[in-house]
C-alpha cells in the first residue's frame, strides 16, 4: 500500500494571512489533492505542526483548515494519523493540550497521536513519535529501544541536520537512538536532510525567505517495499531577481503577481531605467517587494553566499566566540527556544 506522508503545514501561518493561505491552497488543489485522487491514496500521515500558533488557533484558521482540507479529505474517504508537533502543543513540557486533538474531532477520519504508539499501515509495523518533551521523554526513549518497528514516523528534534538553509542543528537527540530502525521519517525542520537512515522530509511550500532554493512537496511510501519518493510542489512564494541594467523593459513580470519579491542590484547606472522597472513590478500587483544594492555580486553568483548566516547561526557563533564561563550548549539552546517562539509571532 503506498500512503502519503505530508508535514509542518502550519495552518493559519504569517498571523493567518489571506496571501499565504491562497499560496497554500494552490498546493492542496493543483498538487496534492489530485495526486491523492489519481493514485488511490487512502491514508495520510501528517508529522506534525499542522496548525501554526502553538499558543492559540483562531476561528478564521480553523475554518479555513476545515473547509479547505479536513472537508475535503473526509468526503474523499481518507483516514489521517496526525502526530502532535511543538506547534499544536499548547504548553511546552506535554503533548496533552493540544490543537489537533481539540479541534477536529469531529472528524472520525482523523486520528491523534500524542503519546508514541505502535500501530499497523496495512501490514507494516511502525511507530509514530510525538513531539518529545520532559513529561514524555522517559517513555518514550523506552518504546524507541524496545520496539520491533523498523519505520519510525514522528516529530523531532536531532542533532546533525538542516533545519534551514545555513542551519545545521548542533542541539537536540542523537539520531543514533534509531539505529535499529530501517528508517526514520520526521518533521519539524523544514528543509529536506537525511542520513541515509533518518530522513526530514521537509514541508510542503516557502513560508520565509530561508526557504527560497529548497524543494518543497510532500512523500509517497510504499507499506511493501519501504521505498519513498518526494513530490515536489513547483508553487514558489519567493522570487529574488537580479537587476544589472539589461533589457528589463521587456521583462515578464507577470509571473511576480501576489508574490514577495526581493531585486538584487548587481549595476544600476540609470536610475530612471531602475524606477520605471521597479514601477512595472508594482503595477503587476507583487504583495511584497525588498531591494538590496550589492555591486559586488559578480554575474552567475548566488545571493544567498551574502547570506551565508541565519540570525539563529550568527547568535550561535557569537555564543562560540564569547568568553563566557557558562554552559554554551545550554545558552544556545535557550537563545534557539526564545528565537523559534519569536518565529512563531510573525
Amino acid at each position: 500500500m503506498k500512503i502519503a506522508i505530508i508535514t509542518d503545514q502550519h495552518f493559519g501561518a504569517r498571523k493567518n494571512s489571506k496571501l499565504f493561505h491562497d499560496y497554500f491552497l494552490k498546493f492542496y488543489n493543483d498538487i496534492f489533492f489530485p495526486y491523492l485522487e489519481e493514485h488511490g491514496i487512502t491514508t495520510i500521515v501528517d508529522m506534525g505542526d499542522t496548525f501554526d500558533s502553538r499558543k492559540g488557533v483562531d476561528f478564521s484558521s480553523l475554518a479555513w483548515a476545515k473547509d479547505n482540507y479536513y472537508d475535503r479529505l473526509r468526503d474523499m474517504g481518507i483516514h489521517v494519523h496526525t502526530i502532535v508537533g511543538n506547534h499544536t502543543a499548547y504548553y511546552k513540557n506535554t503533548n496533552e493540550v493540544n490543537a489537533v486533538d481539540l479541534l477536529l474531532r469531529e472528524y472520525d477520519n482523523v486520528t491523534v497521536y500524542s503519546e508514541a504508539t505502535q500501530t499497523k499501515l496495512d501490514k507494516l509495523d511502525v511507530l509514530f513519535i510525538p513531539w518529545i518533551n520532559k513529561e514524555n521523554e522517559e517513555s518514550t526513549f523506552k518504546l524507541i529501544k524496545s520496539s520491533v518497528c523498523k519505520i519510525a514516523m514522528g516529530h523531532l528534534e536531532l542533532n546533525g541536520f538542516r533545519a534551514h538553509r545555513g542551519c545545521v542543528m548542533d542541539h537536540g537527540h542523537p539520531s543514533e537512538l534509531y539505529s535499529e530502525f530501517t528508517k526514520v521519517f520526521s518533521g519539524h525542520y523544514h528543509t529536506r536532510s537525511d542520513n541515509g537512515r533518518v530522513y526530514y522530509l521537509g514541508n510542503p511550500y516557502e513560508m520565509f525567505w530561508s526557504d527560497v532554493g529548497d524543494r518543497r512537496g510532500f512523500t509517497i511510501f510504499d507499506t511493501e517495499t519501504l521505498e519513498h519518493t518526494h513530490v515536489d510542489n513547483p508553487h514558489r512564494m519567493f522570487y529574488n531577481i537580479y537587476y544589472e541594467d539589461t533589457a528589463h523593459q521587456t521583462f515578464d513580470t507577470r509571473e511576480y503577481a501576489n508574490k514577495i519579491v526581493r531585486i538584487i542590484v548587481r549595476k544600476k547606472s540609470d536610475i530612471n531605467n531602475f524606477e520605471k522597472f521597479v514601477d512595472k513590478l508594482y503595477a503587476s500587483n507583487i504583495a511584497e517587494l525588498k531591494i538590496v544594492e550589492n555591486f559586488q555580486i559578480q554575474e552567475n553568483e548566488e545571493f544567498e553566499a551574502f547570506e551565508s548566516e541565519d540570525t539563529l547561526s550568527i547568535l550561535n557563533r557569537y555564543v562560540e566566540e564569547a568568553e563566557i564561563n557558562l554552559d554554551k550548549s545550554v545558552v544556545q539552546k535557550l537563545i534557539s527556544e526564545v528565537y523559534q517562539e519569536a518565529c512563531e509571532m510573525v
